[in-house]
């Protein structure tokens, strides 16, 4: 068997590139249909099940990283909390400009006006902030381009 290990979400990965239907694989592994299914779906695997498929497959297969899932799930939990907020703060915000354009075009002087260029600014700087802390603006996609682009790598 070869050493690299492989994750039981590949199972279904691996199946396809071979193209294998799964009464091929469960055949091939002595395993029933329904059992291969339940591993492609993410569902607890039994060692003996793990040992036929890395027979069939010619690898060793590492059970799923529980902690490793929770840790993704969290992150995108994480990131789904800060888009909220970041709507939530853009709805205010647009709110809030509307009351002070209404209020400028009400007042026929200058001061409302103002007033509301003061608050398209204040807007524009707290959304600016929120964005640069809650979101990977400059993150590892933005750093591997502009090194590429300097360097001339693709």
């Amino acid at each position: 068997m070869n050493s690299n290990k492989t994750n039981l979400r590949d199972i279904k990965k691996m199946r396809l590139e071979r193209h294998w239907s799964q009464e091929q694989l469960a055949e091939m592994s002595g395993l029933s249909i329904r059992t291969i299914q339940r591993i492609e779906n993410g569902e607890n695997a039994g060692l003996e099940s793990l040992k036929s498929l890395a027979a069939v497959f010619d690898t060793n297969i590492a059970d799923s990283n529980k902690k490793d899932e929770a840790e993704q799930i969290r992150k995108e939990e994480e990131y789904v909390q800060n888009v909220k907020g970041f709507y939530k703060l853009v709805f205010f915000a647009i709110l809030n400009l509307i009351i002070f354009l209404c209020l400028a075009i009400a007042d026929s002087d200058s001061e409302g006006w103002f007033l509301f260029l003061y608050m398209l600014v204040f807007w524009g700087i707290c959304l600016g902030i929120y964005s640069y802390n809650y979101f990977d603006i400059f993150g590892e996609k933005w750093r591997e381009k502009i090194i590429n682009r300097k360097f001339k790598k693709k």
